[in-house]
């Protein structure tokens, strides 16, 4: 494939990596992943999530990786290369699907992005900690047309830093906002481990409970943490393999991002639930835990205000990386098929993502759109995805591109893992999450 030389790119696998850590490493890992490691038997919840990101990284992540790098472009183009590799058309309007999808969910992500920066400025001020119900706080401007301010405050963040580009903006914030993530939840840890009963959050969490590995339950929430928290979707891992240099070895790169992606999730995990124990409240599941029950035990724990702030912003920090990830499927798309500049292709998909999401902000609102996207639409995105690039692409394509720049052979293992396995993987992931309303 042709090369565009005017096509920005990853000055370095190591920018890429933490690009990608940074858009798999999101608010799933921390208020999804602990509450779901509880339910589902503690430890034994790993057994499966362990396997299917190793499964999943090695299949999907990879063949994104190489797919988007191979064609050079994102879906929409990826998808149209693909098919005329077969003689066919139509590979533009399939290649929309993933790019909706992925605008779609980062609509309603930014949302949450506006509260997040809401809890932090009050952390900082104080005003969170004088507030007698938290409950009461939250519900008060999580409703329609509450936070707009908030919410177009992280949407201009986010796109000022996309607007110089690859190298310049989203390489090198993702360079500086992984590493103080992660500083930051060990600094959460260390305070945690010395909270009296954090030992019971630990042992919910760590010791086993082996009869949960015979729930069907099990298994498939495992299956659906592990496919949504490495972002596959067929868009923006394509979006960013494309970025990517011809000598980068992609297979090391997708074992670093499902490696570091998995320590962020058990970190979030040791952080919050022990935390949660400690103080007696209820673990539970989406924006209650976020930002009602944790705002609650800063409350209680001496410098709450100073853990609160390092808390929020290292939440800000991972939503951030993802959100540039998810905007920078649609933003590539119109520069490379209607041949915008960049600030223009970053002008309008600011303005679409700003007049939607004024109309979500509800809570209950955001979280059926959040539903409908990520039930029906990024699990065919990353399906669509699969099937162009292991199936439709000529015989041995696939295992050309994820070859290049790795020094060993691959192994016999390839083609089955990829064409069979993970497709039914995938195909599976979208119907029980149809029938489950949600595995994600």
């Amino acid at each position: 494939m042709r090369q565009n030389k005017k096509r920005d790119q990853f000055r370095t696998q190591f920018g890429f990596v933490v690009a990608c850590i940074g858009s798999a490493v999101g608010m799933g890992n921390i208020w999804m992943f602990p509450y779901r490691t509880g339910k589902f038997g503690g430890a034994a919840f790993l057994i499966p999530y362990f396997i299917f990101v190793l499964l999943l990284g090695f299949s999907g992540v990879l063949g994104e990786m190489a797919f988007g790098r191979a064609m050079k472009t994102g879906s929409v183009g990826a998808f149209s290369k693909a098919m005329q590799m077969r003689g066919k058309k139509g590979g533009k309007l399939i290649g929309m699907v993933p790019v909706i999808s992925s605008l779609g969910i980062a609509i309603g992500y930014s949302v949450v992005v506006g509260w997040l920066f809401k809890y932090l400025v009050a952390s900082i001020t104080g005003n969170l900690f004088q507030t007698t119900d938290i409950a009461s706080y939250f519900s008060n401007f999580a409703v329609n047309f509450g936070s707009i301010g908030w919410h177009m405050f992280g949407l201009a963040i986010t796109f000022i830093i996309m607007i110089f580009g690859i190298a310049s903006g989203i390489e090198k914030m993702n360079k500086l906002m992984m590493p103080l993530f992660f500083v930051f939840f060990l600094i959460l840890l260390v305070r945690v481990v010395t909270l009296d009963q954090a030992i019971e959050g630990y042992k919910y969490l760590f010791i086993p409970r082996w009869e949960e590995l015979g729930n069907i339950q099990t298994w498939i929430y495992a299956l659906g943490q592990a496919f949504f928290s490495l972002s596959l979707a067929g868009s923006g891992t394509i979006v960013y393999g494309s970025y990517l240099k011809n000598d980068a070895d992609v297979v090391k790169s997708a074992r670093n991002v499902a490696f570091f992606d998995t320590c962020a999730a058990l970190l979030a995990a040791m952080v919050v639930i022990p935390a949660v124990f400690a103080f007696d409240l209820d673990v539970s599941a989406g924006p209650p835990l976020m930002f009602i029950t944790l705002p609650e035990v800063f409350r209680q724990i001496p410098f709450g205000n100073l853990f609160s702030i390092i808390f929020f912003i290292a939440v800000i920090f991972a939503a951030i990386t993802s959100l540039m990830n998810l905007f920078e499927t649609p933003i590539e798309a119109l520069q490379e098929q209607f041949k915008l500049s960049r600030k223009m292709a970053v002008l309008i998909v600011a303005l679409i993502a700003a007049f939607v999401g004024i109309f979500i902000e509800s809570v209950d609102t955001v979280g059926v759109w959040m539903d409908v996207v990520s039930i029906y639409m990024i699990p065919l995105g990353a399906l669509l995805a699969a099937i162009m690039f292991f199936w439709v692409c000529p015989k041995g394509f696939a295992r050309k591109q994820v070859q290049l720049g790795h020094k060993k052979p691959l192994g016999k293992w390839f083609e089955p893992v990829t064409k069979y396995v993970f497709v039914g993987i995938t195909l599976m992931v979208y119907i029980a999450g149809i029938i489950l309303g949600g595995i994600g």
